[in-house]
């Protein structure tokens, strides 16, 4: 049976659609065998909503709606009337133990914590830049786990690939020693031809055991993290529209300000503001709350006399500074010193990794375009063989030999479509996108 490589669709933007219908009729007269004996597999389950279910297993999402709720609760604090809750005073002072005269005494009161200047607007710009950090913590988050998708993603996409291309290899390598056994028992061919056929089906047997292998080992990783069906094997005719359907589109890169809307870098400069509206309340704080008591006393001196009633007005002052508010500041003065020189290191990290991304794209669609151009003269050799082998102008090894190369072109040519799909994933992750 003529064998034509396999050649997977390329995954850029401008896929070519003439070589499908070849492809697909391949694929399916090649793995017909293979398909009838195999149960019907799980389709992959795209990245988007791979990314989505595995998101809703994440303990940053099961905490989210907490978090937010502890930010809502620090906002309503801040903006309150008091920086501390008020208090209730009651004192009952009596002569009953001793003397027993009748005197008594009652006096209740309330206790008002008071802001000292500035404390509330600085408490409240904390409270604002705690609740602004929740969101962005939500993204960077997000973005940790598509970075941890997309490296578990395409080692799979190219285990599945190189699984049908080495099934689709052992189908042709089992037609062609059937063919040279039926030409040898005719006395076409001799003995040693047939053994080294054979030896064709068992290596390419071995080949295919362990192109499963890795399939099964990725699909489990990928599983591992999204927590559903991995779909360890996709359909004799899915390798046509699975690169391209998987790929993510390629991102529009802005000059001038590459990192600024990155998740990761907005989150730092987040924190860096919470530690610097913490230094500034530090600040502010002092040693402790201002006090006010509004109260009333009843009280009597003997069991003859009267009660009187009194009012009673107080304010309680801290004086100096507190050790443990000198602490406070200089712990946040240390955070925010820290968070700039990590935001100045990061944004030049993010900013060296997308041009690496950006070359690294460039440089797999080169070798994509080289890879193609080896498939398509394989191809073409292979053809030629197969037609001189039939007519016996030339010799088993020979065709042997064309064939190895035609299946390195094809394998070659979908490692290389994979590849570039992986490196736009890449550069995307570098950009700060998700999934899409």
């Amino acid at each position: 049976m003529p064998f034509t490589p396999l050649r997977p669709r390329r995954s850029s933007p401008r896929p070519h659609p003439a070589w499908r219908p070849r492809l697909a009729l391949t694929l399916g007269l090649l793995l017909a065998p293979w398909a009838l004996a195999q149960p019907p597999a799980p389709t992959p389950v795209p990245l988007r909503q791979a990314f989505e279910q595995a998101w809703a297993r994440q303990p940053e999402a099961r905490a989210l709606a907490a978090r937010q709720q502890a930010a809502e609760a620090g906002q309503r604090a801040a903006t309150a009337w008091t920086p501390e809750p008020m208090a209730l005073e009651l004192t009952h002072r009596t002569d009953r133990a001793n003397a027993n005269d009748g005197q008594r005494e009652w006096e209740a009161g309330l206790a008002i914590p008071l802001w000292r200047p500035g404390e509330r607007s600085r408490g409240q710009a904390v409270a604002a830049a705690e609740a602004a950090a929740v969101s962005l913590r939500e993204q960077t988050a997000r973005l940790r786990l598509a970075g941890a998708l997309r490296e578990a993603w395409w080692p799979w996409a190219r285990a599945r690939v190189e699984q049908q291309v080495a099934d689709a290899q052992l189908a042709h390598a089992r037609t062609l020693a059937a063919d040279v056994e039926r030409r040898w028992r005719a006395g076409d061919l001799a003995r040693s031809d047939l053994l080294q056929a054979q030896g064709t089906v068992a290596a390419a047997r071995a080949a295919q055991a362990e192109a499963a292998r890795a399939a099964v080992e990725a699909a489990l990783r990928w599983q591992a993290l999204t927590g559903g069906n991995a779909g360890s094997e996709a359909g004799p005719a899915r390798l046509v529209d699975d690169v391209g359907a998987e790929a993510e589109p390629e991102p529009r890169a802005e000059p001038g300000a590459p990192t600024a809307t990155h998740p990761a870098l907005a989150e730092l400069a987040q924190r860096l503001a919470i530690a610097r509206a913490q230094a500034e309340l530090a600040a502010r704080q002092g040693a402790g709350n201002p006090e006010l008591t509004l109260g009333t006393t009843r009280e009597r001196g003997s069991a003859d006399e009267a009660a009187r009633s009194t009012l009673n007005v107080g304010l309680r002052i801290p004086f100096g500074a507190s050790a443990r508010q000198e602490a406070r500041q200089a712990t946040a003065l240390a955070e925010a010193i820290e968070l700039e020189a990590q935001w100045r290191l990061e944004e030049s990290r993010l900013a060296a990794e997308q041009q690496a991304a950006r070359a690294r794209v460039d440089a797999a669609r080169i070798r994509l375009a080289a890879a193609e151009e080896r498939d398509a003269l394989a191809s073409q050799t292979l053809g030629l063989i197969e037609k001189s082998f039939r007519l016996g102008e030339s010799d088993l090894p020979t065709r042997l030999r064309t064939t190895q190369e035609a299946g390195d072109a094809a394998r070659q040519l979908a490692a290389s479509r994979i590849e570039l799909a992986g490196a736009v994933s890449q550069w995307r992750q570098a950009l700060g996108l998700l999934p899409e």
